[in-house]
């Protein structure tokens, strides 16, 4: 078999995305990830799924994640053109303009799943830990806060130089923003009170690229 006809031209269609339950598109990431820690990505013909994602996009998902360069979101699972949504911003919280996108995502597009991803040394959530004042990084910072009070009762050294510290903070940051994403969006909780939609949080781990999703 020629490389050409071996690549992967399948997209999306809105067939697909209506056949499929949250709990398989679930599935899906966590398979696509672990393809992803094994070094075995699906080889893709991506002029080919760009032109057949030309008349219109059913991605199965939305992840929000952080902008850190070494959390490549559509690689880490395994996913190609006009699969999933991908919101990114430093720290990975919600804001109205996030939640706006992803109301879209799930409500107007059909995406079945939200996945908020955290990552192991997160710089933002570092610097929201040592209280960094700079520019327009303070206001930021500002939506990670309360992540670190959430963990106030770590016991343990509470600096970043505790890179267990940092992790909690990090996952306590992911729990805080599915927490803003239903009581900031009334569309995002009504879905998932019928079951349309389920919210996850994940972790990804920057040493081995495991994605690992929190209860």
């Amino acid at each position: 078999m020629s490389k050409e006809t071996s690549l992967s031209k399948e997209v999306i269609t809105s067939e697909k995305q209506a056949s499929l339950s949250p709990e398989q598109i679930l599935q899906n990431l966590k398979d696509g990830n672990e393809r992803f820690v094994n070094n075995n990505l699906t080889p893709r013909d991506y002029q080919a799924q760009v032109k057949a994602t030309t008349g219109g996009q059913y991605p199965e998902a939305v992840v929000i994640s952080c902008i850190d360069s070494r959390v490549p979101v559509e690689q880490v699972f395994d996913k190609g053109v006009g699969d999933i949504f991908v919101a990114r911003v430093a720290g990975n919280f919600v804001n109205e303009d996030i939640l706006g996108s992803t109301e879209y995502g799930t409500a107007v597009a059909g995406s079945k799943v939200i996945v908020v991803m955290g990552h192991k040394s997160c710089g933002a959530v570092k610097a929201a830990i040592d209280d960094v004042q700079m520019g327009n990084i303070t206001a930021m910072l500002s939506k990670i806060k309360p992540a670190v009070e959430m963990t106030s009762d770590y016991d343990g050294e509470q600096s970043t130089d505790n890179d267990e510290y940092v992790t909690e903070v990090v996952k306590n940051n992911v729990i805080h923003t599915i927490g803003q994403i239903r009581k900031n969006s009334s569309t995002i909780a009504e879905q998932e009170k019928n079951g349309d939609v389920v919210i996850v949080g994940a972790f990804y781990d920057l040493e081995t690229g495991k994605v690992s999703f929190l209860d």
